[in-house]
């Protein structure tokens, strides 16, 4: 089972280390990132975080599942041919095409979106009619082969729901348990519905 991750510089590191943590653990299973430009460092939207990755894109022409994240880097991407060209072959190959986050819309950059049902950061949502698809508000969404999940923790879901997919349920359950992923927070403010005006100007402030 091969399911490759393509980083870029300025990805959301829990979209790529969320479903990393999770499918690793899936028996059978390599999980490899790739390089979406040159390979070597690739730095996260943060910023303290550096990953050394010895694989560019180009040298993966199969896998199983491709899983998609996102962050800031996926704009410069969605106007790369190259890169759009090689996601349409790739997709051709796979069980799973998956995305986290706005790795939807490199998505329907390659045309891999027309007339489905998707979800993404809801920050991207208006953005997804442009590409043929309608935005869901749901943290995780298949379509047949292609599986999108919503920004950045639901990448966590959405691993495990693919897991269940690929082995069967015991084993998705029995991982959730192992990351003792067991959701409780403080607060109830996890999508745009439920949060307050205050909040809402606050994200806007910080982002």
């Amino acid at each position: 089972m091969d399911i490759v991750i393509p980083l870029f510089d300025d990805f959301e590191p829990l979209d790529a280390i969320g479903p990393y943590q999770v499918l690793g653990y899936l028996p059978g299973a390599t999980v490899r990132f790739v390089a979406a430009g040159a390979k070597g460092a690739v730095a996260d939207s943060i910023g303290g975080m550096r990953l050394d990755v010895p694989t560019r894109y180009t040298e993966v022409d199969s896998c199983d599942v491709l899983l998609l994240p996102g962050g800031h880097g996926t704009r410069p991407l969605m106007g790369d041919a190259e890169f759009l060209d090689w996601l349409r072959r790739m997709h051709g190959t796979t069980r799973y095409t998956a995305s986290v986050c706005t790795g939807a819309l490199l998505l329907g950059a390659a045309g891999l979106l027309q007339g489905l049902a998707v979800t993404t950061h809801w920050a991207a949502a208006g953005e997804l009619p442009a590409h043929g698809a309608t935005y869901v508000p749901e943290r995780v969404v298949r379509r047949d082969r292609i599986v999108t999940a919503a920004g950045i923790s639901a990448g966590i879901d959405m691993a495990l729901h693919l897991v269940a997919l690929l082995a069967d349920e015991t084993t998705a359950r029995a991982i959730q348990l192992h990351a003792e992923y067991d959701p409780r927070p403080p607060f109830d403010s996890g999508s745009w519905a439920k949060a307050s005006p205050a909040v809402r100007e606050r994200i806007r402030q910080l982002g």
